[in-house]
């Protein structure tokens, strides 16, 4: 099929993309390599994505210029659209809001409206656990209520679902939303804790732990990601005839649309997750424990079992072999991260607290 992914410069875009022409689809990429974090990591993605056989085109483009994104979807005519580029990040939310609703609504009504234009068989798009705001009843179910959000993300994020939702009652696009759950794995963000984590320590920087370091987070391999993204991407939803308006399923609907949560479907609290990662990087931290910060989630983790009732998948790498990996990539890509040149046993032994 010839699919369309947005952000595909993106962490979890150049994922996909690669998969997708392992696959033997047609790639249609739209990235716009903004500078909310370093171009050139985006730049080397698609590079990394190139290497792969197969037809694979790249489009730079403003999801929110509503010209260009009608002009592409009148070239292109996709058939399917994987939609994961974002002005992504909490904290940033509360620096710039302008750019959330440049993207994250006036971009995702541009994605419906060429869906709607030049109908396609399936619209996945990423939402994210952090529309979960308030709730702090863990594991997160698709069918729990998320009416409190708590950051101005996670809000584009629960407006990003209704306005899937009124496109698919009104013009019938199957459309699925993604909720992710704090994904890692190599060519991760550098804003996400992994990349900052891992840099810090390798550079004897203290890293800043909020709430004390008391966060718990459902982490998930960028692999897994993936993997259940291509599973759904056959399985459109369909109305669910059994739906019940006076009793209404937050999760499905008369309408082809359905939510689904993608998550390791395990609490790890940040200090254990740090610990795994001193131990791959074979060095310790110096750790700077802080206040809960405003917008911050105490606790994610998921129920995935929509997930894996249509695919029959759910997230399996566990934590301890997925910092292994990104640590390998990271040490690779990164080879100059290291400030003093000293191998890690020459290195601090003892994890400072400051």
């Amino acid at each position: 099929m010839k699919v369309l992914v947005t952000g595909a410069a993106g962490f979890i875009g150049a994922h996909t993309c690669r998969r997708l022409l392992r696959e033997g689809h047609q790639v249609v990429g739209l990235d716009n390599f903004n500078d909310y974090y370093d171009p050139a990591l985006k730049h080397d993605r698609v590079q990394w994505v190139r290497q792969l056989p197969g037809e694979f085109q790249l489009h730079t483009l403003e999801l929110a210029d509503r010209d260009a994104m009608a002009r592409l979807f009148a070239s292109e005519r996709p058939e399917v659209v994987v939609h994961l580029a974002a002005q992504a990040g909490v904290r940033y939310s509360l620096q710039n809001p302008q750019a959330y609703l440049d993207s994250n609504l006036a971009g995702f009504l541009n994605i419906l409206e060429g869906c709607r234009r030049h109908p396609v068989q399936h619209l996945l798009y990423a939402s994210s656990s952090s529309v979960y705001g308030a709730n702090q009843r863990t594991p997160y179910r698709v069918q729990d209520a998320v009416d409190h959000p708590l950051s101005l993300y996670a809000a584009t994020k629960k407006a990003n679902e209704a306005m899937a939702h009124s496109y698919s009652h009104l013009f019938g696009i199957p459309c699925s939303g993604l909720r992710f759950f704090t994904v890692y794995g190599p060519w991760g963000r550098p804003d996400m804790s992994p990349m900052q984590f891992a840099k810090a320590i390798s550079e004897g920087r203290p890293i800043q732990l909020f709430n004390h370091g008391r966060h718990q987070r459902d982490f998930t391999y960028i692999d897994d990601i993936v993997e259940s993204l291509v599973r759904l991407m056959p399985n459109p939803p369909l109305a669910n005839p059994g739906w019940n308006p006076f009793l209404p399923d937050p999760a499905s609907s008369q309408a082809p649309w359905r939510l689904y949560n993608i998550g390791g479907q395990r609490l790890v609290e940040l200090l254990d997750y740090l610990a795994l990662l001193e131990k791959h990087l074979q060095r310790n931290a110096v750790i700077e424990l802080l206040p809960l910060q405003p917008g911050d989630v105490l606790a994610t983790c998921a129920d995935a079992s929509a997930l894996a009732q249509v695919t029959g998948f759910t997230p399996q790498v566990s934590l301890d072999e997925g910092l292994r990996r990104f640590v390998a990539w990271f040490q690779h890509y990164y080879s100059h991260s290291a400030t003093d040149g000293q191998p890690a046993s020459e290195q601090a032994d003892q994890r400072r607290v400051v």
